[in-house]
This record gives structure tokens, C-alpha cells and sequence, in this order.
């Protein structure tokens, strides 16, 4: 007697916009087991052409990237999907849904420093280049921005509270939170931690990296008004995200 196969085991990569989940997403598919299907709710994601698939109810968008998605790639054991913060608010109700979801792990990728990941989402909204591949040939530095004080409070209030909604949905137990800096800094052994989390094969990092950094340049270079806003949060919580560092803007 023949049972059917088990459905593979889901997963959910979860963040801000321009943390690193892209660059996540494509290390996890250099994993034999491992499929993630990029941005389940983003009607413009190459791996859902069909974008009428936006018009189903949440459970059955659901269904359709952790029970019907799995054929693009052999020896699934685990599969996965990716939705940043922003595709929530236009789905209200689909975080709750995706909490329900039996054996869901949730990979949440968060950045230390919350003002370089909005000076990323408003440089790429106006140069309109999300992603730098390694093929890519040189393009021109990403524009500078200029920020207002009341866009980065509300910013960084935004990332703050979407992370505390992310751990209180999910059980402690399923979450792993990924830093975007030590991803960039050690893909290696990041990835051997998520690969335990998930209940896979540990998996040699290839070391080639398709997704390049867009942005070499510190915030005091790349924001216009940097000193201003660093004199207003000065004194208050967010002090932290205006200390000039030597880290550098990693692949997405």
C-alpha cells in the first residue's frame, strides 16, 4: 500500500521593507529542501504571474503557497513565502490568518539601525531600482534623500510596533529573529542557525552573492538634512540610529 506524501513544512519570512528578507529568501533556495516563493501578496513578484490570485480570500492564498507551489522544485521538504510589513496593512486580517496556519515557523528579519532601512525605501521609491544583481553592470549610486522629522518617527514607531505584533502572534518556540547586519556579516553561519530552526540538513553557503549592495555610503552622506534630524532625536530613543558607523549596505 502506497500513503501519500506528507505536505511540506511552512514557513514565512517576515520584515520591514529593506531589510534583507530578498537576500534571505535567496540563500534558503540554494537549499536542496528548501523553496520559498518570494512575495506571496506583491502583485508584481515574477514567481506569481497570475495575479488574479489577489482576488482569493486569505486562506486560500494560503493554501495556494504552502499546499499547491510546491512543483517548481524537487525534494521539497519545506516551503515558504515572504511578506514585508507594508502588505499587511492592504490585507488587515491576513497576519491572523497566517498565525493559524498548522506548524507555520516564522523567520522575522529585523535591522539595527531602522533609519538606514527607510533612507533604503525612499531611495529606491525614487531611483525605482529595488534589487542590484551581480550581473548587473555599474549603475549610479542610489540619489540622496532628504527625510522629515515627523516621516522617521513615524517610521521608526511602525517598524517598533510590527515587530512586538510579529512575536505576540506567533509561538515563541516558531519564531527566529534574524539580524539584517550579522546576515550580511556571517550568511555562513546564519544560515546554519535557520537550518536547524527549520529542521533541515545543514547546507554549504555556495559564497556567491547575486544580490549587491546599492548603497556604499554612510546616512551623513546620503541624507541632506542628517545633522538636523541627529540634533532632534538626540535626546530620545532613537538616538542610536544616528551613529555613523563603518557598516555598509549589504545586498536585500
Amino acid at each position: 500500500m502506497t500513503y501519500p506524501a506528507a505536505p511540506p513544512e511552512p514557513f514565512a519570512i517576515l520584515g520591514m521593507p529593506r531589510t534583507g528578507t530578498h537576500y534571505l529568501e535567496a540563500l534558503l533556495n540554494e537549499h536542496p529542501n528548501v523553496l520559498s516563493n518570494g512575495e506571496l501578496l506583491n502583485p508584481y513578484d515574477a514567481n506569481w504571474p497570475d495575479k488574479d490570485r489577489l482576488l482569493r480570500s486569505d486562506r486560500e492564498l494560503l493554501e495556494l503557497a504552502y499546499l499547491h507551489c510546491t512543483a517548481r522544485k524537487e525534494k521539497v521538504t519545506h516551503v515558504g513565502c515572504k511578506i514585508n510589513e507594508p502588505q499587511f496593512k492592504e490585507r488587515p486580517g491576513f497576519l491572523c490568518e497566517l498565525a493559524r496556519w498548522p506548524g507555520l515557523k516564522v523567520i522575522l528579519v529585523a535591522r539595527k539601525n531602522t533609519l538606514e532601512s527607510l533612507r533604503s525605501l525612499v531611495q529606491a521609491r525614487r531611483s525605482g531600482h529595488w534589487l542590484k544583481f551581480s550581473s548587473d553592470k555599474d549603475m549610479a549610486p542610489p540619489p540622496r534623500v532628504r527625510l522629515s522629522i515627523a516621516e522617521c518617527e513615524t517610521y521608526f514607531k511602525t517598524t517598533e510596533d510590527f515587530h512586538a505584533q510579529v512575536q505576540s502572534s506567533f509561538a515563541y518556540s516558531n519564531t527566529l529573529t534574524i539580524e539584517y547586519e550579522g546576515l550580511l556579516g556571517d550568511p555562513a553561519g546564519h544560515l546554519a542557525t535557520i537550518c536547524d530552526f527549520l529542521g533541515v540538513a545543514p547546507l554549504q553557503h555556495s559564497g556567491e552573492v547575486l544580490i549587491k549592495r546599492q548603497e556604499q555610503r554612510s546616512l551623513n552622506e546620503t541624507l541632506e538634512n542628517f545633522h538636523e534630524l541627529r540634533v532632534h532625536f538626540a535626546e530620545g530613543p532613537y538616538a542610536r540610529f544616528f551613529e555613523v558607523s563603518n557598516i555598509l549596505e549589504r545586498p536585500r
